[in-house]
């Protein structure tokens, strides 16, 4: 087998059983490992530390699959721990939400690179690595056998993939379309493009945040940005929402929005769906001097990584700065950042630079994060990408 072999004092973060390994802590590539081989990580006085996919093109030289001198990287050895993966969340997720959760969470599953959502009858994958695409035949194989699902659906077309050096790919793996479910989530009806949608059709990751807003929207004015599909604003109107407006850029998903409210049977009165940018839009409600009791901000990635995250930090100030300005005395403010590179102690003090030019008085009343079918390995801190504040003004 080949191996790569760390320069000395790099060693620790393996020790202590980070699966990434950059390439500026690679001494030695010893051997001639292809695109997603199976290597071994050796100190720097060659001793073994890890099993890894190698990953030639990348910062991330490899991800380790075992840090177990004697396992074996096979078929086997990954069934296992899609095995394992779907076990938990059959322990964590209820059985009526079965329907929609997310089956394996890459890193966080010990399977790094692989993303593979359920809806309803079918099964999405993201295959995001060197390392997951050498063995993605047999992954998708032992998926369909562990569930029992017939229809797979490929979205590895995320920019992710050119870093390691891959192409994009989408499509059917099994099955025939077309690729559309409604799915049920806590009572409300979201029909779901797992072909066209964002990420692999919706944002699962969100499901007990959105639960949050049934208790919160009776009797209020609802501003819901970036609202997508409207998974927030279905919640509001589920909830008793006087009034729900919802803003995003993209006119697909504002009439996706529309249709699933209608699914629903939630009354047209109620709602009003704005095509535009989030940005311009909240300037434009704080001009008219509009007021809102509750308001989502659930934004795209703004930083991708730690080298965007000045640029993010201003986005995200100036977002929340308006929208403070446009709440009402006691109105409730659900702000989010799925940043990887925003920690979540920078994003409490970016809202609170906001609140603080804003001028108003906020409290923070709840701290929010994504649900228990998103797990985050204690060892891989970077899988705990989404962080949430419930804010109410007083």
């Amino acid at each position: 087998m080949a191996t790569i072999q760390l320069k000395a004092g790099r060693e620790k973060s393996v020790l202590q059983k980070h699966p990434w390994i950059f390439s500026g802590a690679v001494a030695a590539v010893n051997g001639a490992p292809l695109i997603g081989d199976t290597v071994d990580v050796l100190d720097s006085r060659g001793g073994f530390l890890a099993r890894a996919a190698y990953s030639p093109l990348s910062q991330i030289r490899a991800r380790v699959w075992t840090w177990d001198e004697n396992e074996t990287v096979d078929v086997n050895f990954l069934r296992g721990k899609l095995e394992k993966a779907i076990a938990l969340r059959r322990t964590w997720i209820t059985p009526e939400e079965h329907g929609a959760m997310r089956l394996v969470n890459a890193e966080s599953d010990g399977i790094p690179g692989l993303v593979v959502d359920q809806y309803d009858d079918a099964l999405v994958i993201q295959v995001l690595t060197a390392g997951a695409e050498a063995w993605r035949n047999g992954l998708v194989d032992a998926l369909v056998e562990l569930t029992g699902i017939q229809a797979v659906y490929e979205r590895s077309d995320v920019d992710v993939r050119r870093l390691e050096g891959l192409p994009d790919r989408a499509g059917a793996i099994l099955g025939d379309g077309p690729w559309m479910r409604i799915i049920h989530e806590n009572g409300i009806k979201f029909k779901v493009d797992l072909a066209e949608g964002q990420k692999t059709g919706f944002y699962l990751d969100q499901k007990p945040n959105r639960k949050r807003i049934l208790n919160l929207s009776k009797d209020r004015e609802v501003l819901n940005c970036f609202c997508y599909t409207g998974g927030f604003s279905l919640y509001a109107l589920a909830g008793g929402a006087k009034h729900v407006l919802s803003v995003d850029s993209s006119a697909d998903a504002l009439a996706a929005g529309m249709e699933n409210a209608a699914l629903n049977g939630f009354s047209s009165e109620r709602m009003e769906w704005q095509e535009g940018d989030v940005f311009n839009v909240l300037r434009k409600l704080r001009d008219q001097a509009r007021q809102f009791d509750l308001i989502v901000l659930d934004p795209p990635k703004f930083a991708p990584t730690a080298a965007q995250v000045e640029r993010a930090a201003r986005g995200y100030k100036d977002i929340n700065l308006l929208a403070f300005k446009l709440l009402r005395p006691g109105g409730l403010l659900f702000t989010f950042s799925c940043s990887g590179g925003v920690s979540p102690d920078l994003f409490q003090k970016i809202i609170a630079g906001a609140a603080l030019d804003a001028g108003v008085d906020a409290r923070i009343t709840h701290h929010m994060e994504q649900g228990p079918d998103h797990p985050v390995a204690v060892n891989f801190p970077e899988g705990a990408y989404l962080k949430g504040l419930v804010l109410q003004v007083s």
